[in-house]
């Protein structure tokens, strides 16, 4: 007799594991999960920093011109999973591809073709998937789960809504913050979570195209174009635009960055030349100058980034992904101020490109000439924009809590275990799935052929043996059936 069980299929526990790609602008980071799950929201199991976590570049994005070689990027993420999930327990693990801002930016049809491109790949990984898990997220689930993250790390989850740390992101495409504020927000930007037991009420949004990468690129776009002008803009030459948050002595060559970020042949042709100015104050001015772009369109009585409502700031916040890396290049540590984040700034930005090269050698260019801009960024968008105080202490820069990451990943499995219910572990059968089927074929045919031996026994005629008076001898005959 075949026999199921419901019990954990690790003795005295409920585990299981989960795995998540966070298909982003410049690569995908697969996270594998392993949790237990007691009660509704799951205790994750940790196994040291980073063990469980892989990125690659690039970034699926990148395959707009070719959407079918998408998916072959995720080979080696899926290697990974394989190597950190137990082969019994593939099959039972739910796997999810979350493609965020850097998708978002192209056309619906482009991001349909790059999808199932992956799902073509996902179907054959090994472990459970369904189509719908491969897709697009919003803005504002990216910016949701980050925030379950953030107070799942700090155990506030099931608590007080006010007890709670709100989150601010700076991705590579997009901005998000996430926090619950004293009043209720308009419609636009509420959210209404249901987790741990109690009702939270977010304000939530997401700044698609203020990213840290998407804003550096598009401020260069604005500089060249003639756009913004700055102080240093006054050049000693009309053909000559100055850049302000490009370290002085950076000579831009022809199909460098600048050519890159606009596809606007005229443009190109337009500036001839372009001067690294390196200047903290400037570059935070016209970084400040591209938040508040689309403000003339505010519907509200006060719009903080763009045209979008943005109550005042409300408890503590964790300040995350790129405002890390840039506290982190610096040597900053979690509890440091805009003052400090600014004093930075102003000393980097003020170096020559060569002796910076001297000093971080072995850094990649690209990731080097940033760090002018990510610092003067930081303090427009926190301190010009969202009014956080240059001297406040309540805003941490932190990827992590303890051993917890800060990532929206964590937060998006918190928040799918709880509506997906794949906390409870399935039946396993003792037998196995294969062993399963072939007792079912052998149990069938032994079914068929006690069906057919009925049947013939009852269909063959009754005999009876008489003795023959005339012949002197018994015979046997059919008997006759009476009815």
């Amino acid at each position: 007799m075949l026999l199921s069980s419901h019990f954990p299929r690790r003795a005295g526990s409920n585990k299981g594991y989960a795995v998540i790609i966070d298909a982003g602008s410049s690569g995908s980071r697969l996270h594998v999960f392993q949790y237990i799950k007691e009660g509704s929201i799951p205790l994750l199991v940790h196994k040291g920093k980073d063990s469980l976590s892989l990125k690659t570049r690039p970034g699926l994005s990148s395959f707009a011109s070719n959407p079918k070689a998408a998916g072959t990027s995720l080979d080696r993420l899926l290697e990974f999973a394989k190597e950190n999930v137990p082969e019994k327990d593939r099959g039972t693990t739910p796997l999810y591809l979350m493609a965020t801002a850097g998708l978002r930016l192209l056309d619906v049809g482009v991001q349909d073709a790059i999808l199932e491109s992956c799902r073509d790949v996902l179907r054959l990984g090994g472990f459970m998937f369904k189509d719908e898990w491969a897709s697009v997220i919003t803005g504002i689930d990216e910016g949701i789960y980050a925030w379950v993250a953030a107070n799942y790390a700090l155990g506030t989850l099931g608590g007080d809504p006010q007890e709670t740390t709100g989150i601010v992101e700076l991705g590579g495409a997009s901005a998000q913050v996430t926090f619950v504020p004293e009043v209720v927000p308009p419609p636009a930007f509420r959210h209404e979570l249901y987790l741990g037991g109690v009702t939270y009420t977010l304000y939530t949004y997401s700044f698609l195209q203020f990213g840290q990468e998407a804003a550096w690129e598009k401020l260069l776009e604005m500089i060249t174009a003639g756009v913004l002008k700055t102080t240093l803009s006054e050049a000693e030459h009309e053909d000559v635009v100055v850049d302000p948050c490009t370290p002085r002595g950076y000579v831009f060559k022809q199909n460098s960055i600048i050519s890159e970020v606009t596809n606007e042949q005229s443009v190109k042709e337009a500036i001839p030349s372009i001067r690294s100015a390196g200047n903290f104050t400037d570059c935070r001015r016209a970084a400040l100058a591209l938040l508040q772009r689309g403000r003339d369109n505010c519907l509200y009585k006060k719009c903080a980034i763009g045209s979008a409502f943005v109550p005042e700031l409300r408890g503590k916040f964790f300040a995350t992904e790129n405002f890390y890396y840039t506290s982190e290049f610096f040597g900053l540590p979690s509890t440091t101020s805009l003052a400090e984040m600014e004093l930075a700034g102003q000393h980097y930005c003020g170096e020559d490109w060569k002796t910076l090269q001297q000093k971080h050698q072995g850094m990649e260019t690209e990731d080097l000439l940033k760090y002018c801009f990510s610092t003067a960024y930081i303090v427009a968008l926190l301190h010009d924009t969202l009014g956080v105080d240059m001297r406040d202490d309540r805003v941490r820069f932190t990827n992590r809590v303890g051993e917890v990451p800060l990532d929206w990943a964590l937060g998006a499995l918190i928040v799918h275990l709880e509506n997906d219910n794949f906390g409870e572990v399935p039946p396993v059968w003792l037998f196995g799935e294969e062993s399963f089927r072939i007792f079912a074929i052998l149990g069938c045919v032994v079914l068929l052929g006690f069906v057919v031996w009925m049947i013939m026994r009852f269909r063959r005629p009754h005999l009876k043996t008489i003795y023959d008076l005339e012949k002197g001898r018994y015979i046997t005959t059919a008997a006759r059936s009476h009815r």
